[in-house]
């Protein structure tokens, strides 16, 4: 670059021949020249200054990467690594440039992936997945994961591969990690399934002691009843066995009253039979209730579940309570009957808990089934204070409740959520325009069991 005069020097003389005009020109188009001279110099200073900029964050992109990365030309020769690889592979990045990418790998097998990948002249541009072992440092064959990538110039050309590969045994050890996560998740849930389960029991615990001791007192009075008869018996046929004549056992089989009590024992035992037997069935339903629930499905009539969950729901409600329900055709739908009783029944005691809330008005629960062409439609509404505005985004939110401390968990109405989500259904809440609310659960509808 030619040196720029000072500015407080004496303009040079002009050559001879050459007027002043033409000097002054001169001099101008030097300024000029010189000065465009200084903005490129600036310029490139600036770009290089932004290229040295973008190769620092390009190595420390390629330092930071946990995967290895290798950058190959059409030949497969190593023209960019990154700081994984080299501690795979125990080179260097300037040993390693150069390189054939297939002396990094450990077996002919790989070499054979490697090259047919290499090889193909129809890539797609999201690469292909191969499994390779390269050479680790220590000369041990080490299993990856890579996916191959083509390098393409401006004219669409293939100039190279961009391999980007993890140990295998990372993957194995990130899928175990997982698999454990969602083992514990699977089992947290059904232990919370049955707690709300047992919660669930619990506010039905009066009505089932109230259901058992009716077949329960039952079953004691004609045990009692049954007591005297044997020893009205026993009396009679030791006397008969001692030989007595007939005139005095005849007196004594009419003072005894046999002849009633041989009447009676028949539907003396039946009544007893049929209060064990409802004895019975309370306690393997209360049994089969409270049973952790196997995550088998089958096809099943909704109508016999709710007709369950009624059954045990009603046991606690109040004698004041109308229940308008009439179970219709057979609704064949295909899941757990337990977990699905269990949703029915959260809904039915949700139900009753927000016509408590009403005092002087008698509960009124309203239960429906309606079919459509696909889906099955399962509808409970109440005749209780509705829900707020503020609360019906929130109410199926876990532990979310509007009763007090003591009276509710707020698990139901989520844990119900979550059933009927993973038997492909969808748990609504609205409320009516006559007043109360309204639940409805939607679930695909089959058209007959299988066989």
């Amino acid at each position: 670059m030619a040196p720029r005069r000072r500015m407080d020097a004496p303009p040079p003389l002009p050559p001879q021949g050459m007027d002043d005009a033409a000097w002054v020109d001169v001099i101008q188009k030097m300024d000029e020249v010189y000065s465009q001279l200084v903005t490129d110099e600036i310029e490139l200073e600036k770009k290089n200054a932004e290229l040295e900029q973008s190769q620092q964050f390009i190595f420390s992109v390629l330092s930071a990467m946990s995967d290895v990365l290798v950058v190959c030309d059409a030949q497969g020769l190593i023209e960019e690594t990154n700081a994984a690889l080299c501690e795979l592979v125990g080179r260097t990045d300037q040993q390693l440039r150069g390189t054939s990418l297939y002396d990094l790998l450990a077996d002919d097998g790989s070499v054979a992936a490697a090259r047919s990948v290499m090889a193909n002249r129809s890539p797609t541009r999201r690469g292909e997945s191969i499994e390779l072992n390269l050479r680790g440092a220590g000369g041990e064959a080490v299993p990856v994961d890579a996916n191959c990538t083509p390098r393409f110039a401006a004219s669409q050309r293939r100039v190279g591969t961009v391999l980007v590969a993890r140990p295998t045994a990372e993957i194995r050890r990130a899928y175990e990690e997982l698999r454990t996560a969602h083992e514990a998740l699977k089992r947290t849930q059904q232990q919370l399934l049955h707690s709300e389960k047992m919660a669930s029991l619990g506010r039905l615990v009066a009505g089932v002691a109230h259901e058992l001791n009716n077949p329960i007192s039952f079953v004691l009075g004609n045990v009692h009843a049954l007591g005297r008869y044997s020893d009205r018996l026993r009396d009679y046929l030791q006397a008969a066995h001692e030989g007595r004549d007939a005139e005095e056992l005849q007196a004594m089989r009419t003072r005894l009253r046999v002849d009633h009590i041989l009447d009676d024992l028949p539907s003396l035992l039946e009544g007893t039979l049929e209060g064990a037997q409802r004895t019975a069935d309370i306690v393997n339903g209360l049994k089969r209730f409270s049973a952790i629930d196997p995550e088998t499905r089958q096809d099943i009539d909704l109508n016999e579940v709710v007709d369950r969950a009624v059954l045990w729901v009603t046991k606690g409600a109040p004698s004041s309570l109308t229940l308008h329900w009439q179970p219709r055709a057979p609704c064949w739908v295909h899941g757990n009957a337990g977990q699905l009783q269990q949703v029915v029944m959260n809904l039915l005691q949700n139900a009753l808990d927000a016509t408590s809330e009403l005092p002087g008005q008698a509960p009124e629960l309203r239960i429906e089934i309606v079919n459509s062409d696909e889906h099955v439609h399962l509808r409970v509404a109440d005749n209780g204070p509705g829900i707020s505005t503020a609360h019906l985004s929130h109410i199926f939110e876990p532990f979310f409740t509007t009763k007090p401390v003591g009276k509710g968990t707020g698990l139901g109405l989520s844990i119900s959520y979550g059933i009927v989500e993973r038997h492909g259904g969808v748990l609504r809440a609205q409320n009516l325009a006559a007043g109360g609310a309204q639940f409805e659960v939607t679930l695909r509808r089959l058209a007959a069991p299988a066989a």
